[in-house]
Formats: structure tokens, sequence, C-alpha cells
């Protein structure tokens, strides 16, 4: 074949010869495109659809994937086609609903199995509660996971049989609602300085004080409660009490209004010399501070792992909303601000999602993730309002459909 001198050739033949170089790189590429559409289609075939994202994803397995598939119908048949008539009436029927998650093994994914749970590690939690953020508002994920992740850890891990027979079992199975006494009204963030006391009556406790915002709190059949039992120092001085709701002298002052989670109850609880047996004690008394910082870290972690979902939702619909709608004969997805803005939200939420795979996956081998926890309920926290604002502020007010439903989503659990 003779040497072609590219000098020699007229402007006309260097441009046919671009060309067809041209149709021969998109020739390549398509091939290359279509051998990896077969072999990715292979790969799924041979086994579940899930089977890449189970593959590439840090914490998750099959039955990771799985649990979500099967909680994803429960939602959406018992749940969503109902939040907006629970969000209208300021309740949602959480014995009905608990039941129903119960019945399922939802409400028990970590905790024993002969106490009525699946026996799962933590992971499988975080599944869930990623899950539960597609529930259309924040009130009722938060309810459900007062009832897994945040009043129930210290009672399945240090509580007595005796207890746990009579309060994590029902619990689990979804016969009882339970809620989580820590914060006050002087004293939320500042667990160390509450003042409810619990003094100690021949072999009961006299329990005077008040709590606040306590989810859950007019529904619940029984109370994790944290108080002080004896006049040592802050954090050596309480102790957790599982404190039937039916008891004399217990009051629910009042359910509190909230600028949004509307379909869950917050109660502020008053208790007026009311009397519990001491074997109601989890664990050792004057550990209840400990216990409660360990409860603190599922309750960050499952938490965080419930707003990424919500964000994920409000970003997701705010990119299709922008999409149809149009400024300056334009999608608003079009405008340069715009496009920036949700892909930087975007990078925001992943950057928080691997802080929270990171957490967990060092957490279900026995470590301690407080700073990590504390680290990512911070960040997840001041995530959330920045995707509510922008999110309302790109789809102009009432101007999107997804702002219907924001305010229910606002807040984030402590």
């Amino acid at each position: 074949m003779p040497v072609i001198n590219i000098d020699d050739l007229t402007d006309k033949d260097k441009a046919k010869m671009a060309v067809d170089q041209l149709k021969i790189e998109v020739k390549l590429e398509r091939a290359l495109v279509s051998k990896c559409c077969e072999e990715v289609r292979d790969y799924i075939q041979s086994g579940s659809e899930d089977d890449i994202l189970v593959k590439d994803h840090p914490i998750y397995t099959y039955e990771h994937f799985a649990l979500k598939e099967s909680l994803s119908k429960i939602i959406e048949q018992e749940i969503n086609p109902f939040v907006d008539q629970w969000e209208k009436a300021g309740l949602f029927p959480a014995h009905k609903i608990f039941k129903i998650l119960g019945s399922a093994g939802f409400l028990g994914v970590n905790k024993p199995i002969e106490y009525g749970g699946l026996g799962l590690d933590f992971s499988y939690s975080v599944a869930v509660s990623e899950e539960l953020g597609n529930i259309r508002c924040g009130g009722i994920p938060m309810a459900i996971g007062v009832q897994t992740d945040m009043a129930t850890p210290a009672l399945a891990r240090f509580g007595s049989p005796e207890l746990k027979k009579e309060f994590l079992i029902p619990t689990i199975l979804g016969d009882k609602v339970c809620c989580l006494g820590v914060s006050e009204v002087g004293a939320g963030s500042d667990v160390a300085n509450i003042v409810t006391k619990a003094v100690r009556k021949g072999d009961e406790f006299v329990i005077n004080g008040g709590k606040m915002w306590t989810t859950n709190g007019t529904q619940a059949d029984w109370m994790c409660l944290l108080a002080n039992t004896n006049d040592g120092m802050p954090h050596k001085n309480k102790s957790l009490i599982c404190l039937p709701m039916n008891l004399p002298g217990i009051h629910i002052a009042r359910k509190i209004d909230k600028m949004g989670m509307w379909s869950s109850d917050t109660a502020e609880v008053f208790f007026d010399d009311v009397r519990v047996p001491c074997k109601n004690v989890i664990g050792q008394e004057g550990m209840g501070f400990t216990y409660q910082m360990l409860q603190f870290q599922e309750e960050r972690l499952w938490g965080v792992a419930n707003i990424l979902t919500m964000m994920d939702n409000v970003v997701q619909e705010t990119i299709q909303y922008t999409r149809q709608r149009k400024i300056f004969k334009q999608p608003v997805l079009h405008h340069q601000s715009v496009h920036f803005r949700l892909a930087e939200l975007e990078t925001e939420i992943e950057l928080l999602r691997s802080l929270l795979y990171r957490a967990t996956a060092l957490y279900i081998k026995g470590n301690d993730v407080t700073k990590l926890a504390s680290m990512a309920k911070l960040k997840g926290g001041r995530l959330a309002r920045e995707v509510e604002t922008a999110a309302c502020s790109i789809g102009e007010g009432w101007g999107s459909p997804v702002t219907f439903w924001l305010a229910g989503f606002t807040g984030t659990p402590d």
C-alpha cells in the first residue's frame, strides 16, 4: 500500500480523511458500548437485578436489598396513601401501623431472636431507616425510629429477662408503643443536667418531674425514662427505667404543635409521685447516662440514614420539576445557577452517605462511633435545611408539587 504524504493532499481530501477517521472511531465506540451492555445484561440475568448495586455497595448485601423491597411494599400500600390525611389530623394511628410493621419483623431488625427480633446487625437497621425515608412525611418515620432505635437499644442490651419479656417483646411485635423520656424544659442536649428524680422508697421508685418533646408521648404504652436516682455526680447518678404510661400520677400536659412532622405526636409529660418497681431499672442503677449515650449512637445514625433518602427524593423531584418548568423560553434546570446548586446538593448528600456507611461499618465491628455519629447528625441537620430551602426557592414556593409536603419533612431527630 503506497504511503500518502499528507502535505500532497488537498483540503478536500484532508477533510474526507478526517470524516472517515471519525466514522471509524464512532463505530469502535458503538461496539464498545454494545459489548458493555451485553456484559451488564448477562451479569444481571445471571442473578438478581441488584447484583451490580450489591457488588459495589460498601455495607449492603442481597439481604439488605430484599429487606428494603419488602418494607417498600408496606409503605406504598399501608402508609403513603394515608399520609395527607394523617398530617392534616396531626396524628397517625401508631398502634395500627406498628402492628403491621411488627408482624413483618421491621420493629426488631437488630434485636435478639429470642425476644422476637430478627437478630441482624445494625447495618440492617440503617437499610430499614433509609427505606422509611420514602414515606411522604418526616413525622411517621421518626415515630417508628423511636420505637426501633431510640428507646429500645439499651433495654435489648442491658435489660433483665423479665423486663425484656414485659416491654421489649410486645414492642418488637407492635403490640405496644414506646417513647423516650430524656429532654426536659431546661435540659435538651445537656443531658447531664436533667432534674427529674426517682427517689427509692422500699422496693419502689417515686418519680417527680417532667419531660418535653416526647415523640409518641400521647399514644405510648411505656416510656424509657432517664431520671436521677441518687445525688451523685451528674454522669453517674442517672438510671433508665421502663415506665408504664398508665400509672397514677402521669399527666400528658399537652400535645405540642410543631412547624412540621405533624402526623407524629409530641407531648409534654409530668410525673407527680409516680410509683414504679425498682426492678424496672434497665441494667445497673446509676449507669443510665452511659446507656443513653450508647442509645444516641444508634439514634443519630438511624436519623441520618432516614433523612438521606428524604433529601434524595426532594432533590430528584426538584430536578424533574425544573426540567418541565420553563422560564425565559428554556427549562429552569438549564439555568446554570440552578444546575450548579442542585449538583452541589447531590454532592453533599453523597458525602454524608459515605460518612454514615463508614460509621455503621465501624459500629457493627464493636467500635465507639460517638464522634462520627455526632458529626453525621450535625451535617445531616444542616444539609436537610439547605435542601428544603433550595427546593422551595427553586420551586418558586407553591409552584412546585414538591413543596406541598416539604413542611412535613422539616427537621431531624435529636
